[in-house]
């Protein structure tokens, strides 16, 4: 009798229960493994920007036709070109932004819509 009621208290966890986990561990791993590439062509690009300000450059097309040269050599970053760029003046330098939006598929009809900005000053990075 002893043995039957120490049984029949022990705890664990069911299939069922194994199921559900694996269900919700694999559906995060497959957004992760989605979302990976768009924040490695983030990183990238902010990396690109902020290598181009730091070297100084005196125009836009000069910031322009940099990022378009460093474009061509990353072969991750294919959603933005140097058009894309805001490019404004900030006393006597000169500040590089962008910004765009990456969507997602998880599963059709659903999206997941990530936004991505970033942004550098001349002879510096910015915040």
């Amino acid at each position: 009798m002893s043995e039957f009621r120490r049984l029949s208290i022990q705890r664990g966890t069911s299939v069922f229960g194994l199921v559900i986990i694996a269900i919700v561990v694999g559906f995060f791993a497959l957004m992760a493994m989605r979302v990976f590439p768009s924040i490695n062509e983030y990183l990238t690009i902010k990396r690109a920007v902020s290598q181009i300000m730091k070297e100084g450059p005196t125009s836009a097309s000069d910031i322009r036709a940099a990022f378009d040269r460093q474009a061509s050599i990353e072969y991750s970053i294919h959603t933005i070109t140097g058009k894309d760029l805001l490019i404004v003046p900030v006393g006597d330098r000169l500040r590089t932004s962008f910004a765009y939006n990456v969507e997602i598929p998880v599963v059709e009809p659903v999206f997941l819509l990530v936004k991505y900005e970033g942004s550098a000053t001349a002879g510096g990075s910015g915040p």
